[in-house]
């Protein structure tokens, strides 16, 4: 398997622990998942966990066996009042191991493994970055504008969805000092269409107003249906600005034991998204190849 140098490695090791569930409230067709880590050591954005399908209890659940990975949407730290660092989790109810991680109450406990992975590298300049997200791949987007936005760079966020309800996290994201642009395909808010069409548009006037260093440091990032990070991929190639995409592959472990997560590359072979990625140049994925 070939390994990638895009993303940026966790500065410490992943771990292992039960989080006791904090909040667990409805957002939209989402739900925000608030969870206390003791001993959490903080994530690059981008990175992710391995959650346990739903809370612990006296008597120990084999169905179903495997834990789901979910982004680190928030990291909020030791907030006051507070004795542990807490994190948040943004998800969609789609089967039965996030119908079980609904169903937890406050005060219960959820397996949890991480961060995990390689997430997205932040540098300062003038340049504007572009961050895309679509349906949960929202949730790898909150923790990278606010690292941007503290390195001085000036952002722009586009969400996209199929509705006004499938927008999850979309007040976190007005509350920050941004630029926000929401698209729906049925037009209920926002922009109506796909959120690559006002990609495409602020990229080229973007690309068209800048010069130098600004021009050399226009990044898009891109989290979300795989055909809509290969749209943005495309768009991104046309106009000569790197791109960055997040993958989402199912896996079973995190750790690269149980090779589901692998991902073709553009030069041949593959990577396991779980150890190499989440993030890739998507100039080095093979887009035919990917479901």
């Amino acid at each position: 398997m070939s390994a990638t140098t895009t993303g940026i490695e966790s500065r410490s090791a992943p771990l292992r622990t039960r989080a006791r569930v904090i909040s667990n409230e409805p957002d939209g067709r989402g739900r925000t998942l608030r969870l206390a880590v003791p001993g959490w050591p903080g994530a690059i954005p981008g990175q992710f966990l391995m959650l346990g399908p739903g809370a612990e209890a006296g008597v120990a659940r084999r169905d179903p066996l495997l834990p789901r990975p979910m982004a680190v949407y928030r990291d909020l730290g030791v907030v006051s009042g507070a004795a542990e660092p807490s994190i948040e989790v943004l998800y969609r109810v789609v089967g039965r191991g996030t119908t079980l991680i609904s169903e937890a109450q406050p005060g219960q406990s959820i397996p949890l493994v991480g961060p995990l992975g390689r997430g997205f590298p932040v540098a300062p300049g003038p340049g504007l970055a572009l961050l895309v997200g679509g349906g949960t791949g929202i949730a790898s987007l909150y923790e990278l504008a606010r690292a941007l936005l503290r390195a001085g760079r000036p952002v722009l966020v586009l969400l996209g969805a199929r509705s006004q309800d499938d927008l999850i996290g979309r007040r976190d994201f007005e509350a920050l000092d941004l630029e926000l642009v929401c698209a729906t395909e049925d037009g209920s808010h926002g922009v109506a269409g796909r959120v690559t069409e006002p990609l495409a548009e602020r990229l080229r006037r973007a690309v068209g107003e800048a010069s130098g260093a600004s021009r050399a440091g226009i990044e898009v990032f891109a989290v979300g249906p795989t055909p809509m990070m290969r749209a943005c991929a495309g768009i991104a190639a046309e106009l000569g600005v790197r791109c960055l995409v997040s993958l989402e592959n199912p896996m079973a472990c995190g750790f690269g034991v149980c090779l589901g997560c692998a991902a073709p590359r553009a030069e041949g072979g593959f990577s396991l998204v779980c150890r190499a990625g989440p993030v890739f140049d998507a100039r080095e994925i093979a887009w035919e190849g990917l479901p």
